[in-house]
């Protein structure tokens, strides 16, 4: 027998909290890759890390662009490290 009755009661979120919630489901949901695009994302991301890093020796004015350039050359470096070293553990 059941003491409360709050677990019939729906319960209204604000827009804000429906969309905390639906976005906590779309970054845990399991997404499912070609097999090329799987073994090639290691590579992609240490590409395009490079490319960022060899961008910022042509930036000569706008120099409020380049920590951004910078971050994601940065960024992108580690996770190609870390999703290749994941990937080749021995």
């Amino acid at each position: 027998m059941m003491l409360t009755n709050t677990a019939r009661k729906r319960t209204h979120l604000s827009d804000t909290q429906e969309m905390t919630r639906d976005a906590g489901r779309l970054m845990s949901r399991i997404i499912w890759l070609p097999r090329i695009l799987y073994v090639a994302l290691p590579y992609f991301y240490i590409a395009a890390g490079i490319g960022a890093l060899l961008a910022t020796l042509y930036i000569s004015n706008w120099f409020w662009i380049l920590p951004h350039y910078l971050l994601f050359a940065a960024a992108c470096l580690h996770m190609g490290v870390l999703v290749y070293r994941k990937r080749h553990k021995r």
